[in-house]
């Protein structure tokens, strides 16, 4: 399974990294491959100051070796070896009526003295961050995880919603980072999935990316914004870097188990405010999007 994946995760991020050019039109990924000391290493796609993406990143890795002390506390284990693969990436527009978008997906397994696997499982998730609420777009992204969801089981798309909704939740703000999508993790095997259906339905949901994303970027690519636009943008793109460091499971675990630091914190934009005390005004296209971000909703 750990190599079906790797492989999988592979093909997949040639499959965005053309699909994202394609929509540029300008830039290109910039590579940069990686070992890590302990077992493993990574390719590492970067893209920066092109016609449509400001910055963004389609990272895959394969890490294995000793368990990190951190992880055997978080799983309740003594030392043990494990392998983990996944592919996480972030894309941050220039125009801001286009959305920020993330995603990931990955794999586990962990093994006893004699090698063989006793915990294995699948996480992942996509979901996306606008600057400006055009809901066709939001329910175009949600339509289209629910559409991947329901090939595999009609009460997925509710529950990883839910999940989503839960999980990039800015706790400090009181707001949701963006209008979620789905988020999973722990996808072991049970009496209505083998590893095998789970590998089917990740899998799934990531070839539905492209899909749910580059649509809306063509919509809104070469709409006209203001220096007024741009502001929010980058005020809301503090709020994002907020949940990346003070909330992420990812990010921090990164921080804290000697992880590739350019990889880590590619997900961050490249430019960001802070402005004390701001609040959009009343009955504006901000005051919308915000309203929405404190009070998540139904898309479908």
């Amino acid at each position: 399974m750990k190599d079906k994946f790797y492989a999988y995760i592979q093909n997949l991020q040639d499959q965005i990294c053309a699909g994202l050019e394609a929509v540029d039109g300008t830039a290109k990924f910039r590579e940069d491959l990686w070992k890590r000391p302990e077992g493993g290493g990574g390719r590492t796609r970067v893209i920066e100051n092109g016609a449509v993406f400001e910055k963004g990143g389609v990272n895959i890795s394969a890490v294995h070796g000793k368990l990190p002390e951190t992880m055997q506390k978080m799983f309740g284990v003594g030392e043990a070896d494990f392998f983990a693969c996944g592919l996480s990436l972030v894309i941050h527009p220039q125009n801001p009526m286009t959305p920020t978008v993330h995603a990931n997906w990955r794999y586990f397994e962990m093994y006893d003295e004699n090698g063989k696997v006793i915990e294995q499982w699948f996480g992942g998730g996509q979901d996306l961050t606008p600057y400006y609420l055009f809901e066709e777009d939001a329910k175009h992204f949600h339509q289209t995880c629910k559409t991947a969801c329901d090939k595999h089981n009609p009460e997925f798309y509710p529950k990883y919603k839910k999940q989503c909704d839960s999980y990039f939740w800015n706790a400090h703000r009181n707001e949701a980072r963006g209008i979620g999508g789905l988020f999973f993790d722990y996808c072991k095997a049970n009496e209505q999935m083998s590893m095998e259906n789970w590998y089917n339905f990740v899998t799934e949901v990531g070839n539905s990316f492209l899909e749910a994303y580059v649509p809306i970027v063509e919509r809104r690519k070469n709409l006209e914004y203001t220096p007024e636009n741009r502001t929010w943008q980058e005020i809301r793109r503090g709020r994002y870097v907020e949940f990346n460091l003070v909330h992420d499971k990812g990010t921090l675990f990164g921080l804290k188990t000697n992880g590739r630091i350019e990889s880590i914190l590619m997900s961050l934009p490249p430019h960001v405010q802070w402005v004390y005390d701001h609040h959009p005004e009343a009955g504006s296209e901000e005051e919308k999007l915000v309203n929405v971000l404190e009070n998540q909703r139904e898309w479908i």
